[in-house]
Formats: C-alpha cells, sequence, structure tokens
C-alpha cells in the first residue's frame, strides 16, 4: 500500500469522528442530552416539531471531552477555577474538529450568531442553569466563533457555576450550539403559567425593544400582558415608556441605545403578534406536557422562539397583600389606619428593589425612632407600627405617626399633621384616628416639657448644628476616597459597615428637625395666609418670594453650569464629551492628556460637592452621580448648548410679580404683617438649613451603598451572583449578617432567595402602582382611572404661574437629559434633587407624584417654574411633543388641540 495512502487514514478517521461530534439541530425528533446539552437538546425537539425556531448546530459533548484530552491530558492537581478557565482559552481546538465546526458554519450560510453553553442537566424539570454559563451574541467570522466556543466551555469553571451546582462535585461535559443569531426588533420572556402571581389560565408576556438580554438583566423598561390561555384574549396589560434597548455593540457584547422617540410609548407588541406568541406557547406546551418559560423575539414582523425550559419553580406566594402593616393588627387599627407614601422623607419614592425595601426596613428598626426624637417626640411608640410596605412601596403610618406627634404643641389638634396627605383617593371628612389621641395628664405634661426643651435647644443651634454637619460631610466624603474596600478582610469590612451606619443615623437624625420645622413653618404660613386675607390668601404662600438663592440644589446647578463653560472653553475636551457614547465619557477623558487634566481641575471639584446625588437616594441599587457620571456629562451637553448667562437661568424667577402677594400683606394690620413676615424668613432658613444637611444625609447613603457593592463584587467573583445587577435582590440584614460571621457566602446568600426576591420584584413591577394614600386595606378595584379622554389633569398647585410648551416625557433621566429643549414641560412620575438642573431650562414641571414641599416643588418655586404635582396620569395621558398648558395656581393640565394651541400661545405672548 503507498505510503500517501497510509498517512491519510488517520487524518480521515479524524475527520470523520470530528463530523459526527457536530450535530445540525432538527435533523433528529429526538437527541440524548449527555450528547447535546439540556438546551441543544430542547432546540432540536423544536426544530424537529417545525416550530420557528432559528436554524443551529451543536457542538457535543464528546467534542468537548476530545478538545479536554488534548489541551489538558493531566489536569494540573487542585487548579483553581481561574486557573483551569485560562487553560481551556489558551488551547487550539483541534484542527479536524475545528474544521468539522467551520463547515457546519459554513452550511450555516456563515451569519452572525449566537454562540450558547448547553450543560448536562441543564434546563431540565428538576433544575435550571439559566445565567451559569456564558452566552455571547453577534458573533461573526471563523476565529471569533471558535474563540466563542472556547469561551463557553470555559465558563465551566465560573464560579457562579461551581457555587451553583456545589464546587465540589466533578464537572460534567458541555455541549455548545450555534445558532442564527436573531437582530430582535422586539424580544423577552413568555411563561404559559404565571410564574408568580396565581390565576389561573394565563399566558403571562413580557417585551421589550431590542434584544431580550436587557428585559432579563433589568436593565430596560419593558411591557406587560396577560392573555387568556383557551381563548388568547388580552385579559391586561401594562405599556410602560420605554426609553433604552440593548443592541449589540462589540462582537459577543451588548449595550444600551437609545429607543427612537416615538415609540417611547408604544406597546411592543400588536395584538396580532400577541396571540401569535400565545399560540406558540400552547404548542410548546403541549409537545413537553409541562409549563414552559421561553424565551422569544421579532425581526421584521416574524416571530422567533430561541429557547424554552420548564418553569422549574412554583408560584410563588403572590403579594396579595392589602394592608401596609408587616404583622395583623385588631380589625378596627387595620381598617382604619391612613396610610401614606406621598412625601415620606422624599428619598422612597416610587416602586423600590428587595435591597431597597430591607435597607427601609433597616433604617425604621434603628433611625426613625430617634427622628421622632430629635423633633422633640419623648415617646417614641412601637417602630414596627410606624411604617409600612404595599407592593414594593414604602408607606408612613400618618395614624400612628399623628398619634405620636400630639405629644407635640404644634401637633397636638392631629389635623395640622394628617391633611397634609389628603388626596382624591381618601375621604378625611368621616376620619377619625384608631389610635385615638395621646394621653394627657402627667404623661402629656412631660412630653410637652420635652418637646419645648427639644425645640428651644434646636432654635438655639440650628445654624451652627447645619455647618458642623456639612462639614463632617466632606470629612467622610473625602475619606471614603481614600479608603480601598477592595483590600480590607470581612472582618475589617463589616468594622468599616458599623461606623457608616452610626454615621448614617446621625445624619438622619440631624436632618429630621430642618425637614420637619421647613414643613410645620409652610404649614403655619398657608393656615395664616388663607385665614386672614380669605380669598386674596388662597396659594399665597408660594407667591411670597422668599431669599433662598443659596439653596444647596441651586448653587449645585450654577456650579454645573460652570462644568459646562468650562468644557465648553476646551475644544478638545468638549469634543470628547459631544462626540463620545455618554457611558464611555468619563473613561475617554481621563485616558486624554487635556481630558485628564480637565477631570482634576473641573470635574472632581463638582463630584466632592455635588457627587452623592442620585435617583430615589434611599434606594442603594441606584447609582450615584459619582458612580455614574453619564448624566453631568449629559446635562454639560444640554448647558454647552443653551449658552445662556448662568445668572439669567438662576434669576428666572423674576419674571413673576409679587406684587400682588406684598399688596395683600401690606393691608393687613402690623401685627399681623410682622407675624408672616417673621414665619416666611423662618420658613426659608430652615428651607435652606435642610438642603444644606440633606447633601450630609445622602452622602451617608452613598457611604453605606459603597460596602454594600464591594460586598457584591466578592460575591460575583465568588460565583454567588451571576452579575452586580443582582446586588438589587440581596437582603441588608443578610450583607450585615454574612460580613459579621465566617458563613460561606452561598450560605449567607441561597441562590433560591435571591431567584425569589428577582421573581417578587418583577411581578411587583407587573401591576399598577398603589394610591399615594389609603385608609385601611388597599382595593385594587377602586383605584381611581384617568378621564376616558385623557386631556385634562388635576393635581396639586406647587410653584405659581402659566405656561404653555410642549411636553417631553423622561422615564430614564441620564439617556434623556440631552434630549431636553429650553422652553419644553418637564413631565415625570416622579423628581428629586437629581432632577433640578433640568428645572433650570424648563418651562414648567409636571409629575404623577409629589406634594407641596416635595423637594422639586421647592425647587420649581425657586427657579419660578409653573409646577403641578401629584396628577396621578401625567405620563400616561401626555406625549412628548404634546402642546399642554400648565397652571400652577389652579393645579391644572390641559392637553390643548392646535386651535386652542394657537390661542393659548397668541395669550402668553
Amino acid at each position: 500500500m503507498p505510503a500517501a495512502t497510509t498517512k491519510t487514514r488517520p487524518a480521515a478517521a479524524a475527520a470523520q469522528v470530528a463530523a459526527a461530534q457536530v450535530i445540525t439541530l432538527g435533523a433528529a425528533a429526538a437527541l440524548d442530552t449527555a450528547q447535546v446539552g439540556g438546551k441543544g437538546a430542547r432546540l432540536g425537539e423544536m426544530l424537529a416539531a417545525e416550530l420557528p425556531v432559528p436554524p443551529a448546530f451543536c457542538v457535543t459533548t464528546a467534542a468537548f471531552e476530545q478538545f479536554m484530552r488534548t489541551a489538558a491530558p493531566r489536569p494540573p492537581s487542585g487548579a483553581t477555577p481561574a486557573a483551569m478557565r485560562d487553560l481551556v482559552l489558551a488551547a487550539e481546538i483541534p484542527e479536524p474538529l475545528a474544521r468539522a465546526i467551520l463547515e457546519a458554519y459554513a452550511e450555516l450560510g456563515r451569519p452572525r450568531v449566537a454562540v450558547r453553553s448547553s450543560a448536562v442537566g441543564e434546563d431540565s424539570a428538576a433544575q435550571s442553569f439559566a445565567g451559569q454559563h456564558d452566552t455571547l451574541l453577534d458573533v461573526a467570522g471563523d476565529d471569533a466563533l471558535l474563540q466563542a466556543v472556547k469561551a463557553c466551555w470555559a465558563s465551566l469553571w465560573s464560579e457562579r457555576a461551581a457555587v451553583y451546582r456545589d464546587a465540589a462535585a466533578p464537572v460534567q461535559p458541555m455541549a455548545v450550539v450555534v445558532q442564527r443569531m436573531v437582530h430582535a426588533d422586539v424580544a423577552g420572556v413568555l411563561f404559559t403559567a404565571d410564574p408568580v402571581g396565581r390565576e389561573a389560565n394565563r399566558i403571562i408576556v413580557e417585551a421589550c425593544w431590542g434584544l431580550g438580554e436587557g428585559l432579563v438583566a433589568g436593565r430596560v423598561a419593558s411591557d406587560f400582558f396577560a392573555l387568556d390561555d383557551r381563548t388568547l384574549d388580552v385579559l391586561d396589560e401594562r405599556v410602560r415608556y420605554k426609553a433604552t434597548k440593548c443592541v449589540p455593540t462589540e462582537p459577543g457584547q451588548v449595550g444600551l441605545a437609545k429607543v427612537d422617540a416615538t415609540a417611547r410609548n408604544m406597546p411592543c407588541l400588536t395584538a396580532a403578534q400577541l396571540a401569535e406568541l400565545g399560540a406558540l406557547a400552547r404548542r410548546v406546551r403541549d409537545h413537553y406536557g409541562a409549563e414552559q418559560d421561553i424565551e422569544w423575539a421579532v425581526h421584521d414582523g416574524a416571530v422567533h422562539l430561541l429557547q424554552t425550559r420548564p418553569i422549574t419553580t412554583g408560584p410563588a406566594p403572590a403579594s396579595t397583600m392589602r394592608t401596609p402593616y408587616l404583622r395583623p393588627q385588631p380589625d378596627a387599627v387595620q381598617q382604619g389606619t391612613l396610610w401614606s407614601r406621598m412625601d415620606i422623607g422624599e428619598i422612597f419614592t416610587g416602586l423600590m428593589t428587595p435591597l431597597g425595601l430591607s435597607f427601609a426596613k433597616y433604617y425604621q428598626r434603628h433611625v426613625h425612632a430617634d427622628c421622632g426624637t430629635s423633633v422633640g417626640v419623648r415617646d417614641s411608640g412601637d417602630v414596627s407600627l410606624q411604617m409600612g410596605y404595599l407592593q414594593g412601596h414604602v408607606y408612613l403610618n400618618i395614624s400612628y405617626t399623628a398619634y405620636l406627634l400630639g405629644q407635640c404643641l404644634p401637633t397636638r389638634d392631629q389635623r395640622h399633621f394628617t391633611k397634609r396627605f389628603a388626596s382624591e383617593e381618601i375621604d378625611l371628612s368621616t376620619y377619625t384616628n384608631p389610635f385615638g389621641r395621646f394621653p394627657g395628664g402627667l404623661r402629656g405634661l412631660r412630653s410637652t416639657l420635652f418637646w419645648l426643651a427639644k425645640t428651644d435647644g434646636e432654635m438655639r443651634r440650628m445654624t451652627s448644628r447645619a455647618e458642623s454637619m456639612a462639614t463632617s460631610r466632606l470629612y467622610e466624603f473625602d475619606r471614603a476616597r481614600r479608603i480601598d474596600l477592595r483590600r480590607m478582610a470581612r472582618a475589617e469590612l463589616s468594622a468599616e459597615l458599623d461606623r457608616r451606619l452610626a454615621y448614617f443615623h446621625d445624619m438622619h437624625v440631624g436632618y429630621m428637625p430642618y425637614y420637619i420645622n421647613a414643613f410645620g413653618f409652610y404649614g403655619l404660613l398657608t393656615e395664616l395666609c388663607a385665614k386672614w386675607l380669605g380669598d386674596e390668601g388662597e396659594n399665597l404662600q408660594n407667591r411670597i418670594k422668599t431669599d433662598m438663592s443659596s439653596l444647596r440644589t441651586v448653587e449645585g446647578t450654577r456650579e454645573l453650569w460652570t462644568l459646562a463653560q468650562a468644557a465648553k472653553e476646551r475644544s478638545g475636551v468638549m469634543r470628547i464629551i459631544r462626540d463620545t457614547p455618554i457611558e464611555k465619557v468619563a473613561d475617554a477623558l481621563r485616558a486624554d492628556d487635556e481630558g485628564r487634566v480637565f477631570w482634576q481641575n473641573h470635574v472632581e471639584p463638582f463630584l466632592r460637592e455635588n457627587g452623592t446625588r442620585g435617583r430615589q437616594e434611599m434606594e442603594l441599587s441606584h447609582p450615584r452621580w459619582i458612580d455614574d457620571p453619564s448624566y453631568i456629562f449629559q446635562m454639560v451637553r444640554r448647558y454647552a448648548e443653551d449658552g445662556r448667562p448662568v445668572d439669567e437661568i438662576l434669576a428666572r424667577g423674576s419674571r413673576y410679580s409679587e406684587q400682588d402677594a406684598r399688596t395683600a400683606l401690606a393691608r393687613l394690620p402690623r401685627g399681623k404683617r410682622v407675624a408672616l413676615e417673621r414665619l416666611i424668613g423662618m420658613y426659608s432658613l430652615c428651607s435652606q438649613l435642610r438642603e444644606l444637611t440633606r447633601m450630609s444625609m445622602i452622602t451617608s447613603i452613598w457611604l453605606v451603598r459603597n460596602v454594600v457593592y464591594e460586598v457584591g463584587r466578592r460575591l460575583l467573583d465568588e460565583g454567588v451572583l451571576h452579575s452586580l445587577d443582582e446586588v438589587a435582590y440581596l437582603d441588608f440584614d443578610a450583607v450585615r449578617g454574612y460580613l459579621g460571621s465566617r458563613m460561606p457566602a452561598s450560605e449567607a446568600f441561597p441562590r433560591a432567595a435571591i431567584d425569589e426576591a428577582r421573581r417578587t420584584h418583577q411581578y411587583h413591577r407587573r401591576l399598577p402602582d398603589p394610591p399615594l394614600s389609603l385608609i385601611g386595606e388597599y382595593d385594587p378595584a377602586r383605584q381611581p382611572r384617568p378621564a376616558p379622554d385623557g386631556c385634562y389633569l388635576d393635581g396639586l398647585a406647587a410653584s405659581p404661574g402659566r405656561v404653555v410648551g410642549r411636553a417631553r416625557v423622561v422615564e430614564d433621566l441620564v439617556w434623556q437629559a440631552d434630549e431636553f429643549r429650553s422652553g419644553e414641560i418637564l413631565v415625570a412620575e416622579f423628581t428629586d434633587a437629581s432632577w433640578t438642573p433640568l428645572f433650570a431650562v424648563a418651562g414648567g414641571v409636571v409629575t404623577d407624584v409629589g406634594s407641596m414641599l416635595s423637594h422639586s416643588s421647592i425647587v420649581a418655586r425657586e427657579f419660578g417654574v409653573p409646577s403641578v404635582v401629584n396628577t396621578k396620569y401625567a405620563t400616561r395621558s401626555i406625549a412628548t411633543g404634546d402642546l399642554i398648558a400648565v397652571d400652577g395656581d389652579t393645579g391644572t393640565v390641559e392637553i390643548l388641540n392646535e386651535r386652542d394651541a394657537e390661542k393659548a400661545e397668541e395669550t402668553q405672548k
């Protein structure tokens, strides 16, 4: 036999073996999961059943074993997971196997592909490895494909995979699925049974623009639909404002991009697409005879199923609680309590994550009662009654708080406190406090004397104490920037958290008197204006211009404008800020010589003064400006484009004449006039000190957040978390317990508890917001609905003046700030301190949630921006581009048709 023939036989045999190790999915109705893994087997089954699954092939477990025999014939004894990953990634795939993979890729048409791990046992009815092993999206080209296959194999030795399966268990072979990439216009998940709720016969669909990875990770807003699984009728839907979507960026990676403005309020799916998804869901469920969790995508109108797995958990207990109480109460108390989230410290606004809720409960147990003591409440009562929780929202127990505040002279009459939380959802005319009145006698006398002593001390020391708090803030900020938490042992990190929690306690307790006193002086001013001036006094308290130019938030806006001008004067710096993707601006500046100098001389000082701001400040999962400066650079772009002098922006409030207010005051007898003027001065002073000390309070939250995220980074390294996004599903007490013990991370943070927290939070996101205020128990069926035509909204008149302008609905402050144009009317669910830079260029402000003394209302009055808050439905009734009239005197918002709009604009001129 010729020598050449002899030599070719082993090569031919190797090629034949390799070819058998790469299987085209769908060619056979049934595949061995030991050969193709759970995901590969199911995709093959769906393709064989002629379901609309993108074509795919599978690199089998036998190929993996052959690769490992070549890459590590004798695995290093005691090799760490990291060492094994590096070994796999560095090794070459044997040439026959590489050729077989690339031939299958060529038969697929060499498209862009998704490369997905498919471990043995994965996606079985007993367990799901979803998120444990790697998936690489939008891979293109031969070399990239081979590297992606190795990356999937290497993920067998990821820390998270080891923790999930049991670090001591042997590594099972892995198959890899290579599937044609669907560049989704819309994507999402579908459950053939509600995985969290308890209602039968429901198919649940969640959908977002772009790739579904954004929805799964909780990075983008999504629409929710519930279908009847018998008729496929839509039983319920929640169409949310969707500002961003996930898209492919670099090969194997995805990032965020803006959704086109015209699509943000639109449902992601049509009725026909929902019906098609529902019909496919039934087919998949019937095929497997079990409830399924299905990932899907739509591209160019065609629906594709990307993968399916059994729903591996039974329904979690639905959040059917209708009372915010944490434990059962006597019926009279449970049915008669007044609850509100209307203005609860302005830091608990909106839906909170499990981490945020657990931190709120820590605050309730360890801080809230001492805040009461700081304002003169001698008996702080039962702390478990003071706050409540409903569908992921934090409520203040107004009834119990009013009962306790009965110890203080100004609130001895509970109506002075409770009336501030009234809203259209409740009728206070027949309300009686189920806790009654605080006892009098000797107990009441002691409480009164305690309040007098506290108040006297506060009035004498309020200014110096505020300055001391402001000084401490900068000290703690600078100290935190110098400390490297990564280098601390667990016990050291525990001690550091305790130190920061003590500061958190002191700053909240120190802030509360300024907050309550500003609240009290404003309420008294409102009451006396109405009593002494009659009709002339209506809303007068909002028209009396107070000197609040030194508000910390207003000064922060000036500093941001100054930062924008400094950038504008440096063409290279401004080019980076303007042309670089917003999430990469900070790194680009620090990598550039001129940018680095700008960062050090201008950005760092700004961050020192303002960087701990952020939205929904008690929510630890939200980054602050110093953690993610993207919003700062959006506003730098915006202010640089505006071009107006900052003094002109900040002096805008002077346009609104206060002559009528001064004339009305002048008619009063001297004694009453002097009393009102003193009240105005005290309200102004307390508001300024409130803003000054508020920065200390929110800095203390940022300090705690840093430690929690350092724990999160360690849990990610150990494989307990799949990504840092999952920090949002941790329990704050578990974080403290973990740091203070030696227990393994996997015991302190069981995967089941993290998954359960995620499911519950996702369920809360689906539900309509509970009311701002309620008495007794919440009945979703009684929730008020917007007017059918949606063209007229009532709210609270927060800042005077009337303006007509184009609406700009802002859901994601970071991604939408640069879209805002001077004179537009800001429409948002709620605003807080982080939104203030937009107020400086806004023509008006309209929110779903808010109160007369919410931070945004105060700042709107200072800027002279007409504002209506607490409209409840503005973001659902108003679209970007609508011409609307905002009346900050009557508290009304009207969507104008073009004819009315022309008349209104003429009148305004």
